[in-house]
């Protein structure tokens, strides 16, 4: 009988493979689904509207469409690949190129014709203000 050392990151290197198997299973293909991202995005609420802001770093003001239907808000654009003139061999890609599409459901109660947008710094700002039915009321007690 031979012993046989164990090796910890033998396991591990075929964890990420494992996974691909797995999730390929539920339908997810990530390998094809490369294409498509989805940018970080916060959703808060104050008295007198909700923002929304999203990192969508690398795109231009121009390729940023946002629009309101049905009480769906819905920022979409597309981060263009560079195209580069010299060969590289990379050895690691981790920046992400796509289309990129994220809804929010708003209550009926906004103002659709006061809603702005600001992209700066590659942050997006959405401000949707409330509609005067949505604010909070102060009632005097006499």
């Amino acid at each position: 009988m031979s012993l046989v050392r164990w090796n910890p990151r033998q396991s591990l290197m075929s964890l990420p493979s494992a996974l691909d198997d797995f999730f390929r299973g539920f339908g997810l293909n990530f390998e094809e689904q490369d294409r498509i991202w989805m940018p970080i995005v916060d959703v808060a609420e104050t008295e007198d509207a909700y923002e929304i802001k999203a990192e969508i770093p690398g795109l231009k003001k121009e390729d940023i469409k946002i629009s309101l239907e049905e009480g769906m808000l819905t920022l979409q654009g597309e981060k263009k690949e560079e195209k580069e003139k010299e060969k590289r061999n990379y050895h690691r890609i981790e920046r992400v190129y796509g289309a990129f599409h994220r809804s929010f459901r708003l209550p009926r109660e906004v103002e659709a014709d006061k809603i702005k947008a600001r992209y700066e710094d590659g942050i997006l700002s959405v401000v949707i203000p409330k509609s005067e039915k949505l604010k909070p009321k102060q009632i005097a007690v006499s």
